[in-house]
């Protein structure tokens, strides 16, 4: 069934590719040097514009539903996740507990939040005098 979407909306690609090459811009001629008049009446007394604007609506619709429904067999078709089949080298180390990740220190409940001992003095000659550059 997968196989059958994929073909129909490869073909409905190929086929909005070609019909929107195919239709004439606006206020541009392209179709002069086919012989503007005569390759409209092939299409009847409309031209090809209605035609070619239908086909091409009719593709976008197919392409647009094969590709709803290939995004709901890709979504059958996952697992539950990569690291639910790998298995666990060392079961200990989920039971220890992890260090912090950051250089900063945590703060206990009791303990204040501002401490002057913490905060790194300014070299007193950087602070003072102005930086020069030769």
């Amino acid at each position: 069934m997968e196989t059958i979407v994929v073909v129909v909306h490869v073909i409905a690609a190929i086929a909005i590719v070609g019909l929107v090459l195919l239709q004439q811009g606006k206020g541009a001629d392209a179709g002069a040097a086919f012989g503007s008049g005569a390759s409209q009446t092939v299409f009847g007394s409309s031209g090809s514009g209605n035609f070619l604007t239908r086909s091409t609506s009719i593709a976008a619709t197919v392409f647009f539903i094969t590709s709803l429904t290939l995004a709901i067999f890709a979504k059958q078709n996952t697992s539950a996740g990569i690291v639910d089949g790998l298995p666990i080298v060392n079961p200990d180390l989920l039971t220890q507990p992890v260090a912090p990740a950051s250089d900063i220190p945590q703060v206990d409940a009791g303990q204040s939040t501002s401490n002057a001992a913490d905060v790194p003095a300014v070299p007193e000659d950087t602070a003072s005098t102005p930086a020069t550059t030769p």
